[in-house]
């Protein structure tokens, strides 16, 4: 296929980006509606108490699923404080925007909330959010549909702890990523690391949330991870056992009343080198989840891409190119997911050929999506800052 000739370059650039991107904080065009961190993170929770009591669980699905999700990605210290909370419950209340994706277990392995005996007994919670059922409230009054966020297989958190959960070397010391944090990761082959995962996200279904959304649910791109130890493969690839987490994951969680998405790379679709290097299969994946959420960045692909030379100044090509080969390759898998594709809400100033991301390239990435026949999206800015003039209004 076309595409393969731009696979490894494809998963480089994701590399590199998803690192840069985290320290990244974009103005937008147009009106502000959440400011970034600007205290210290320490000193914001002096006043906080330690634990609140949990909600009593509600497992009804809410809302259906031919509700329409159009939703932004919020950091557990926005949703966590009314400063940064109220203007971006003003944004949905002004726009078409319904839905947050919450941080519940980020990028470290901290757990945002208390309440969760998993991430509570090995000191891994920690109170971004003070009090979860008052933010669940809060949601629910204003009409917002509360995502978790799980990163489920990148995690510095229970390494000491739960050591036999992680990836090894072979001299039986941790495996580390090419980070600058150096992280850890789970062992995908490992299945007690699944259910310690799973015991979070459903610590995150118990408190409220109405869909769970794994994220880095895959292997770390590094070629160094070949020389790993991964102790009894049973003989799968990392695409198997993948696949194998995601059927038990989805069916696990269901059992809570929640719906089950996954968060992708946008380059899987079409290339199988991408694919078997971090271990998704898009056609896989999707029979087993409520909603797939291919992150299509157009930042994050390679120069040359669908013929365009540079992806981040053409973000409607990249979008409709995209989603077309989605719809490709899952027009025969029968009760597949949903597509929700995670678009860029950010400008890539890393990149040497680059635009600004405003208001104009929100909308034609949402364009994009709606002429490829997709109706959900969700808008990825990792300092939660968003403008409502990107969205249509109520």
């Amino acid at each position: 296929m076309r595409i393969l000739k731009f696979a490894i370059p494809a998963v480089v650039i994701v590399f590199i980006a998803a690192v840069a991107y985290f320290f990244v904080h974009n103005t937008p065009e147009g009106v502000l509606v959440a400011t970034g961190l600007a205290e210290p993170q320490q000193a914001l929770f002096k006043n906080t108490e330690a634990y609140f009591a949990q909600p009593e669980a509600d497992f009804s699905l809410y809302p259906p699923k031919a509700t329409v999700v159009r939703g932004v990605y919020v950091s557990a210290t926005h949703a966590g404080m009314d400063t940064y909370l109220d203007p971006l419950l003003e944004l949905c209340r002004q726009t078409e925007i319904n839905a947050m994706v919450i941080d519940v277990k980020t990028d470290d392995g901290t757990v945002t909330f208390k309440g969760i005996p998993a991430a509570d007994s090995i000191g891994m919670s920690s109170p971004y959010i003070g009090d979860i059922g008052a933010l669940m409230e809060k949601l629910s009054e204003n009409g917002v549909y509360p995502i978790a966020r799980v990163v489920a297989f990148k995690d510095n958190g229970a390494n000491e702890a739960h050591p036999d959960l992680y990836i090894k070397n072979t001299d039986g010391s941790l495996w580390r990523d090419n980070s600058s944090q150096k992280s850890t990761w789970l062992n995908p082959y490992n299945k007690a690391s699944w259910d310690y995962v799973l015991d979070i996200a459903k610590g995150a279904a118990q408190a409220g949330f109405k869909e769970i959304q794994f994220d880095y649910i895959r292997f770390d791109t590094s070629s160094r991870l070949n020389g790993a130890d991964f102790g009894d493969t049973e003989g799968k690839s990392r695409t198997d056992i993948i696949t194998e987490f995601t059927k038990y994951a989805a069916e696990a969680l269901h059992e809570y009343g929640v719906f089950v998405a996954a968060d992708v790379y946008g380059t899987i679709i079409e290339s199988k080198i991408d694919s078997d290097i971090v271990g998704q299969n898009y056609v896989e994946m999707s029979r087993y989840l409520d909603y797939i959420c291919p992150m299509v960045y157009p930042s994050h692909y390679a120069d040359g891409s669908f013929g365009v030379t540079y992806p981040d100044l053409d973000p409607y090509a990249i979008i409709k190119n995209s989603m077309d080969g989605s719809n490709k390759v899952l027009a025969d898998t029968e009760n597949h997911a949903i597509v929700r594709p995670w678009i860029q809400g950010f400008t890539a100033s890393w990149l040497r050929h680059y635009i600004p991301y405003g208001d104009n390239e929100l909308r034609t990435q949402e364009k994009a999506v709606y002429d490829a026949g997709l109706t959900e999206w969700l808008v990825w800015n990792p300092s939660s800052r968003y403008s409502a003039g990107a969205y249509e209004p109520r």
